[in-house]
């Protein structure tokens, strides 16, 4: 499981409650939906389920909530396992509205800026702000001839988040109708193309196009290869901004608890899935089932009406399925698919201040597109790498004791079919990761290490049951997006449902968001089962 050269004092999220919360009179006879994993899809489903009459347990492995967004806890540092930036808060205005409440008076976002500093290898560096001006000030200082190519590349991403996001983005996708009617979107986009090949019909500076095309690593995508509908998360960003939770990403995951409860819902840690109740369905046809509830890993069964799965979607239909019920999610499909990078990191305090780097911060390696390959195409861990360095004390002091600083590096690494064994991997490769930093931007980073764990992608794999290792599901390519993508109503099993990175629209919190948002197209009403 994790790694940790120095841990002491370790402790998760709090629970916001014990998990025994007594469900409210009024929804007592009310159809029960069971909710696996309690990470953003998770919770955002369950607190929309029971806003429309669901009596709502949640499901979760782990000893609090969160999943990829857990939160750990050491030495007096508090660090984010996974997300860390809001770029749609709308999504969470309208979910906290549903309950009749306001999002602001359960957490303070604070807007980053700038939104993210992407330092090359020789030490310049690209200022990614919300101003509009700074922002073509910055394209300028790297080329002013790129400059008009700029607003048209703007113009363009606008129409993808229109087209894209604003259009299509709620679409269940359940039937070939529904793919058929996105197509005229798709071609509006220019969909076939990838969001590098489109940076570079706009730039022709090659530090411009990396800036305007590496957003789609953040949700494990491969900006070589991933369509450049995904340029929409430009205006996303440019329009709401890039947002820090105050007190982490944890205090967002702890507000949905509390919503939910006060709903009725509940929620129970240590609990982990070994399998969804199928039950087979006559006069289906072959194969065809039921979900009819789970068994937890210590062989207790709990029934239930429908279940909605926020666990990993391809690891939910290998690993918690039986075969038979499996027509389309088959293992031969699952192991044909191509899935997302990993990740390899490193949460680490220091007992000084550096006060120079940002928020957020792109460190990035001599290497772009071939580094690209190895990761995503190849499946290497090569020596050289490019980071995303996350400072929340930045913004936010809270996250570490006084005079320190809170830190987590991430590096985009291969799944598990590089073969890499990482229990004797992961020390070398973080000394190479502190080195680097310590070269580049943290000076006498070593000397001032007070407090260090890390992540893998085996810990992807054993801990969050992810498949493959993959951090972010399968890759989000246009032949595996939309009605590609495992849909939010199974295909294969009547009455299960699915939300998360795995599933439509695909990973980031405005995507996991949106896919519990999807839901209310395909979950039938309360009243359809009273």
């Amino acid at each position: 499981m994790t790694n940790s050269f120095k841990f002491a004092d370790a402790g998760g999220l709090v629970p916001a409650s014990t998990g025994t919360a007594t469900v409210t009179s009024k929804r007592a006879g009310a159809p029960l939906a069971l909710v696996i994993g309690s990470g953003f899809g998770g919770l955002a489903a369950a607190i929309r389920l029971a806003c429309r009459g669901w009596r709502v347990q949640v499901l979760e492995k782990l000893d609090a909530p969160g999943g990829r967004a857990y939160v750990w806890r050491q030495d007096g540092f508090t660090f984010d396992a996974g997300p860390t930036i809001i770029t749609a808060p709308f999504m969470l205005d309208e979910l906290w509205a549903l309950a009749g409440r306001k999002f602001s008076d359960d957490v303070e976002l604070r807007l980053m800026d700038p939104y993210y500093r992407i330092r090359f290898d020789d030490g310049s560096w690209f200022d990614y702000t919300g101003d509009a001006e700074r922002m073509r000030a910055e394209v300028a200082r790297f080329c002013p001839e790129d400059l008009p190519h700029y607003e048209r590349f703007l113009v363009e991403a606008a129409k993808c988040y229109r087209l894209g996001f604003e259009e299509l983005g709620s679409i269940p996708y359940n039937t070939l109708g529904d793919l058929i009617g996105a197509v005229p979107n798709m071609l509006r986009m220019k969909g076939w193309r990838s969001i590098f090949q489109m940076a570079c019909g706009h730039f022709s500076n090659p530090k411009l196009r990396i800036v305007m095309s590496f957003h789609p690593l953040l949700i494990g995508g491969n900006p070589l290869s991933v369509t450049c509908i995904y340029s929409l998360i430009n205006t996303l960003e440019r329009r709401f901004g890039v947002h820090w939770a105050m007190g982490g990403t944890g205090a967002i995951i702890n507000a949905m608890v509390r919503l939910l409860e006060s709903l009725g819902g509940r929620i129970r840690y240590d609990a982990e899935v070994s399998r969804i109740d199928v039950e087979p369905q006559a006069g289906a046809g072959r194969g065809r089932g039921r979900a009819t509830g789970v068994t937890l890993a210590g062989g207790e069964r709990i029934g239930a009406d429908i279940v909605v799965s926020n666990a990993d979607t391809m690891w939910t239909y290998r690993n918690l399925i039986e075969p038979q019920y499996r027509r389309r999610w088959t293992n031969r499909r699952i192991e044909n698919s191509r899935h997302s990078m990993s990740l390899f990191v490193w949460y680490f305090g220091t007992s000084k201040r550096y006060d120079d780097v940002p928020h957020h911060m792109m460190v990035l390696g001599p290497r772009y597109e071939e580094l690209l390959r190895d990761i995503f195409k190849r499946h290497k861990v090569p020596k050289d790498f490019s980071l995303y360095l996350h400072r929340p004390t930045a913004t936010d002091p809270s996250m570490a004791p006084p005079g320190c600083d809170a830190f987590y590096v991430l590096s985009p690494v291969s799944h598990l079919d590089s073969g890499t064994d990482w229990a004797s991997a992961a020390e070398p490769y973080r000394q190479a990761v502190a080195e680097a930093l310590e070269r580049s931007v943290l000076p006498g980073l070593r000397d001032h290490i007070v407090t260090s764990r890390v992540t893998t992608p085996q810990d992807f794999h054993d801990r969050l049951l992810s498949y493959k290792g993959a951090a972010f599901g399968m890759e989000p390519l246009l032949l595996q997006s939309a009605w590609f993508r495992p849909h939010n109503r199974s295909e294969d099993v009547d009455r299960l449902y699915m939300v998360g990175a795995g599933t439509h629209p695909g990973a980031g919190v405005p995507g996991v968001l949106m896919s519990a948002k999807t839901l209310e197209k395909v979950v039938p009403d309360v009243k359809s089962f009273v």
